[in-house]
């Protein structure tokens, strides 16, 4: 995020451009609205290592609000926009935040939120007129009008700040993901190995399709900050708009999700071919496995620009592979080119090659989820030197990785990471329910889609009024994307003597079809 030299180089350069205004913020003006509100935080008593968060739609305050915590040594938290108010005052309170930066358009979520999070001091509202009544003892002020108080130019303490980002467990809450803050000075990126990996070059443009809360759309656009590029972000992808934008800015480099591969495919060809591609010099994807049928026709679309990488918000390691690899090794999402892999089985016995088992890191990252001792401790091997998010896999003979499943049965849906307890954890409230399964089962677009399998009460009907009650109860309690596409039911569902539920042969009668893989 930190735009080092570049802001004054570059003053009048667009650093962020929004797809959908228009609206551009300079170099000089992205350094100057990252520093006021440096100060900002230093004058709210924010010193080294303390956490503020951010939830915002994708908007032009976004990265300067982030790159703030990066130039201050603060830990930052950009919350998903599309929480509840029960979700988003865990999210205030657990990490601890002591500010929160909203935007007019999700103001009021956050304000009902902030009473769930008696640590926040003071909330800004970024397009906010004001003036706002107080929430408790939180104050809510107008960002850009408070900030104007405030110098332009750096603070005198800089040091490097880091994201907080959260992931969530399969108990149902979201857990912080806090890494060591880093020890060199601010200006010095440290992301060289990413940078070049991703072939990122000076005054590249990025086009952003994705969510500015997710790790990874986040990383790439600040990156391309650091290299003196534009950034254009998208409010939300929209696969011809996509086309039109690549052509309309000469867009070199992305980062997509499977799924926006698939809406691009699913355009008319001469909707496709209408629009030049030629200055696009890298693509780059991950987030969930990709249907090998749809890389081979982006391949044949676009030619040899696409990577691959398989690697976790933890940034416990990474696999990587190119066009020209994948091709060698269709389906694969790479060999780990960054920490040590090993997959094991469930006696941390190493697995021969092209037997599934748990894939594991042995890290160069050191990190803890926040707060969680058990959940560290559950995540890692014995004696502390590996690391897993879960996730199941295999290596063929050359040594790369291949995706069979999630060992927490966590959903993919559109690059999505969805994980089912907590809607589950809900619908065994409603009296109607005896319990409740959720899973995600095939989607052609998506990948993936939730789906809920509910054993209701005695007594209780099957009906279509049941299911629309259902779905009601659940979208007023969570996120949309928490809440399932349909819901079937079965007289009773399996648990084990402990009472575990045993989600397997659920699941597996839906994906039978597909060879009972998730990876379709």
């Amino acid at each position: 995020m930190y735009p080092g030299i570049h802001a004054e180089q570059r003053a009048d350069q667009p650093a962020v451009v929004m797809a959908g205004s228009g609206e551009v913020v300079t170099y000089r003006e992205y350094e100057e609205r990252s520093n006021r509100m440096a100060h900002l935080l230093r004058a709210e008593g924010l010193q080294r290592g303390d956490h503020f968060a951010i939830v915002m739609e994708n908007h032009p305050w976004y990265m300067p609000i982030c790159c703030a915590g990066e130039r201050s040594g603060l830990y930052f938290t950009p919350a998903n926009s599309h929480l509840t108010t029960d979700e988003l005052g865990y999210i205030f309170e657990n990490s601890e935040s002591q500010v929160v930066v909203t935007s007019s358009q999700l103001l009021d979520v956050a304000l009902s939120a902030l009473p769930l999070a008696p640590n926040v001091r003071l909330c800004l509202v970024a397009d906010g007129t004001g003036p706002y009544a107080n929430v408790g003892n939180t104050r809510v002020l107008p960002l850009e009008e408070t900030l104007a108080a405030f110098p332009p130019t750096p603070i005198s303490d800089e040091s490097a700040g880091n994201q907080m980002l959260y992931s969530s467990g399969t108990t149902g809450r979201p857990k912080g993901i806090l890494r060591e803050l880093p020890k060199a000075p601010v200006g010095e990126s440290g992301s060289e190995f990413l940078m070049n990996i991703w072939l990122y070059r000076e005054g590249q443009t990025y086009l952003c399709p994705a969510p500015l809360y997710h790790s990874a759309p986040q990383a790439a656009a600040g990156l391309t900050i650091r290299k003196g590029g534009t950034v254009v972000v998208m409010d939300k992808f929209d696969p011809e708009h996509f086309l039109q934008l690549v052509e309309q800015h000469r867009v070199t480099h992305t980062q997509m999700v499977p799924t926006m591969f698939s809406r691009l495919l699913k355009l008319p060809d001469d909707v496709r071919n209408t629009y030049d591609l030629s200055s696009l010099e890298m693509v780059v994807h991950a987030a969930a496995p990709c249907p090998v049928p749809v890389k081979e026709r982006m391949l044949e679309w676009w030619g040899p620009i696409i990577r691959e990488y398989y690697s976790a918000t933890e940034g416990l390691g990474l696999t990587l592979c190119d066009s020209a690899e994948w091709l060698a090794h269709r389906g694969t999402v790479g060999r780990c080119i960054l920490g040590e892999m090993h997959i094991l089985d469930d006696d941390m016995n190493e697995c021969p090659q092209g037997q599934p088992g748990t894939v594991w890191f042995k890290s160069p990252i050191h990190y803890e989820y926040f707060n969680d001792p058990g959940k560290t401790r559950d995540s890692s091997s014995p004696d502390g030197g590996l690391k897993t998010v879960g996730d199941v896999g295999y290596v063929d003979k050359d040594g790369y990785l291949f995706l069979t499943d999630r060992a927490t049965f966590m959903i993919i849906s559109g690059g999505v990471n969805i994980y089912p307890q907590e809607t589950e954890n809900l619908f065994i409230t409603h009296p109607k329910v005896a319990d409740a399964a959720v899973f995600g089962v095939p989607n052609p677009d998506l990948g993936e889609e939730m789906k809920a399998v509910i054993q209701l009460m005695p007594g209780i009907e099957p009906t279509a009024d049941v299911v629309n009650e259902l779905m009601d109860f659940c979208r007023a309690n969570l996120s949309l994307q928490k809440c399932p596409r349909s819901i079937d039911f079965e007289e009773q569902l399996p648990r084990t003597p402990t009472g575990k539920l045993f989600k397997k042969p659920l699941r597996e009668r839906y994906w039978a079809e597909h060879g009972g893989s998730r990876i379709v």
